[in-house]
């Protein structure tokens, strides 16, 4: 995992999904990442999660409480302003189910970090959920 910060734009796999958003004007990526992450049966591989992680976010930032703002989210950033959308309850919802499957047993990223012993991944997941919940 080529990451460099707990945040959910610290790693290469949520830049390189970011690059895509700037190609929509909806929320049909955000979603694709979000039932990405949760149509897995078993296993959740560390890029779902951190692609699904980077969606979170995005939905956070349309509600005006995103929780990472520097150079990795400048276009991000460009980009809510652009669109003016307002999340559904229903994607919210499955914002939610995707926090819980990446914080869950059967994630790489929970391991990855757990082995690391960093407990700074987990404040930021729990910064989103509280993000997306408010």
């Amino acid at each position: 995992m080529g990451a460099w910060s707990h945040e959910p734009f610290g790693n290469d796999d949520a830049n390189d999904w970011a690059y895509d958003l700037e190609g929509v004007s909806d929320l049909s990526l955000v979603e694709a990442a979000l039932d990405q992450a949760l149509e897995v049966e078993d296993y959740l591989e560390a890029p779902e999660g951190s692609n699904a992680i980077a969606a979170v976010e995005v939905l956070a930032k349309l509600l005006g409480r995103g929780t990472q703002a520097d150079s990795y989210t400048e276009k991000i950033d460009e980009w809510v302003k652009s669109v003016s959308i307002q999340p559904s309850p229903e994607l919210l919802e499955k914002a939610k189910q995707v926090l819980a499957r990446v914080v869950g047993e059967d994630s790489e990223l929970k391991e990855l970090w757990d082995e690391a012993g960093s407990h700074e991944w987990t404040a930021s997941i729990t910064a989103l959920q509280q993000a997306i919940s408010a």
